[in-house]
This record gives C-alpha cells, structure tokens and sequence, in this order.
C-alpha cells in the first residue's frame, strides 16, 4: 500500500480531512465570542489533527509509525465526535447542520481503520 502512495495528498482520507476542517472552521465561525479560545478552538485542533498527522504519519520511512500516527488521527477524530456533541447540547450547533460532520468523522474513522488494515506488517 504505502509502496505505490508517493504523497498523503493522494490518500483519500487525508483528502476528507481537509474538507472536514473546513466544515469545522465553518461552523465555529458562528460561536459566541466568549468560544473563541475555548470550545472553538479545541474543535480546530481536533480537525486539523486528524489530516495532519495522516500526513506526518505518510512521512515516516517505517509502516509502524504509519500505523502509529493513523491511530493518533483516530483519537483526535474521536475527540472532535465528542466536541461535536457538547457543541449541540449547549445550543452552539443545530443537529441537522451537526450531523454532516458527524457523518463525515464516522466515514473518516472507518477509512482511517480500513488504511491500517491494509498496512503491511
């Protein structure tokens, strides 16, 4: 697998990770002020997160530590699930604009396990 990969942008999982933080800043745009250097910006970093360390993972010259970072990029996509669902119980996100996101981190997770999953070890 990582043989014929020459870039992480070739990877399509990184690829919806970027749109996903785009989806993300998007909808923090639209926080209280007061979320600024709170909620919101924990979101950020949980998006940004995950496509980064997919690629930094890519990077690496062993398939262990691309593992290794692939699981990292799972945690931080579950940290952003549950930040998703704080955002929705205090009333920042309307569940219908949340889900999208929801869907997208479900689809990501599952791709990022199927990647590790074809990984050799």
């Amino acid at each position: 697998m990582t043989e014929t990969v020459k870039s992480y942008r070739e990877l399509q999982v990184w690829q919806k990770g970027i749109e996903l933080v785009k989806m993300v800043y998007g909808l923090t745009q639209q926080f209280p002020k007061s979320e600024t250097y709170g909620l919101a910006s924990q979101m950020q970093r949980a998006a940004v997160s995950i496509h980064s360390n997919i690629a930094e993972g890519q990077g690496r010259l062993h398939t262990k530590e691309f593992r290794q970072f692939l699981h990292i990029a799972i945690g931080s996509a579950a940290e952003l699930d549950t930040q998703m669902v704080v955002a929705v119980d205090l009333g920042y996100i309307h569940p219908s604009n949340a889900q999208p996101i929801f869907d997208l981190i479900l689809e990501i997770r599952r791709m990022t396990y199927g990647l590790i999953n074809k990984l050799p070890y």
